[in-house]
């Protein structure tokens, strides 16, 4: 392991998305401190809490464990029931896909940690999960987006649904949000593991993420990749999230035209667990990189990343199977036929 160098870091600086665009980022170079050949990082992630680490584990584990039942079980009631081969459904397959490679990213390696005394990762592992965790991570938001513009079809665009959301169309649409979520999983990464990293190489969270790499960072080109990685991660979040509020604009304003309450009623239902996971993401996204944080935030942004690495993919599937009414009639279907002893028919 190569050897460390003290670096420190200004009492004042953010911790927040506006990191990404502070020059706080160069005080390494600033410093002349001498560059270190990094082979390998330490992940601190959860030792700042040694008593937790155990209880940590089993609600992380059962969580993910979770996740990846409620996502499995979503493709598989999807796939076996014919009323949901459409390109609704097909969308809700690949977010299911995303969340769960996405989380296999990250969260077996964070539990391994949480068991384990030895936390480094190799240079290389390190770029993978980032790759990985970014590629998977924008493309569940591409097809967040994708989702709203599919209920905006078939709720504004009806008589031209089938025309729009073709197979061939839907198909397409999944492969432009995973290409996209790769091109930007590459980006970010190319940039990041391109810079210098001096001593100490300690990341403090429990995975390979971008404002704790920057931190460890030194040369002349750090503040120009931060602004870079950052203006490129903000403007395809927030295109997304306007685009999915423009679609809800005029599906909100298409529901308020129809005369029956239970039209309405039958029309909002149709976005209301897409709207939820929607609220859900950005929401706890907002909480983490817009909120004001002080000097001695470290602990709490590896506590925070919990939201949007175990939390938010945990509840995705439990939204989408219970404010779905298809798909949750389709999963008792399912049940009675695989399982009908815990579920008579009379039942």
């Amino acid at each position: 392991m190569s050897s460390q160098v003290g670096v420190t870091r200004h009492p004042h600086a953010p911790n927040h998305w506006l990191f990404f665009l502070s020059p706080q980022l160069g005080v390494a170079a600033m410093l002349g401190l001498n560059h270190t050949s990094t082979s390998e990082f330490i992940l601190v992630g959860f030792s700042a809490f040694p008593h937790l680490q155990l209880m940590l584990f089993l609600l992380f584990l059962l969580m993910y464990l979770f996740t990846l039942l409620g996502n499995l079980l979503i493709m598989a009631t999807v796939w076996s029931q014919r009323s949901l081969h459409t390109p609704m459904y097909l969308f809700l397959c690949a977010l299911s896909v995303s969340e769960i490679l996405y989380t296999v990213a990250i969260i077996p390696r964070m539990l391994a940690d949480l068991l384990s005394a030895q936390r480094s990762i190799a240079f290389l592992a390190c770029a993978s999960q980032m790759f990985f965790s970014f590629s998977f991570g924008f493309t569940h938001s591409f097809l967040l987006t994708v989702m709203g513009y599919d209920r905006y079809v078939a709720i504004c665009r009806p008589l031209r649904y089938n025309v729009l959301m073709s197979p061939q169309g839907g198909a397409c649409l999944v492969g432009c949000s995973w290409a996209g979520g790769s091109v930007m999983g590459l980006v970010v990464t190319t940039a990041i593991f391109h810079l210098t990293f001096c001593g100490p190489s300690e990341i403090h969270h429990f995975f390979c993420h971008v404002p704790p790499l920057l931190k460890l960072a030194c040369g002349d080109d750090v503040l120009v990749v931060a602004k870079g990685v950052g203006l490129v991660c903000i403007t395809a979040l927030l295109g997304c999230f306007l685009l999915i509020l423009l679609s809800y604009a005029f599906i909100v304003a298409a529901i308020l035209k129809i005369p029956s309450a239970e039209g309405r009623n039958k029309a909002f239902s149709t976005c209301a667990s897409h709207l939820t996971v929607v609220v859900v993401h950005y929401g706890f996204a907002s909480v983490i990189y817009l909120k004001p944080k002080g000097p001695q935030s470290l602990e709490g942004d590896t506590l925070m990343g919990i939201t949007y690495t175990v939390l938010t993919p945990f509840l995705s599937p439990i939204i989408f199977s219970l404010r779905n009414k298809e798909l949750k009639v389709a999963m008792v279907a399912m049940k009675k036929t695989f399982f009908p002893t815990l579920f008579p028919q009379n039942c």
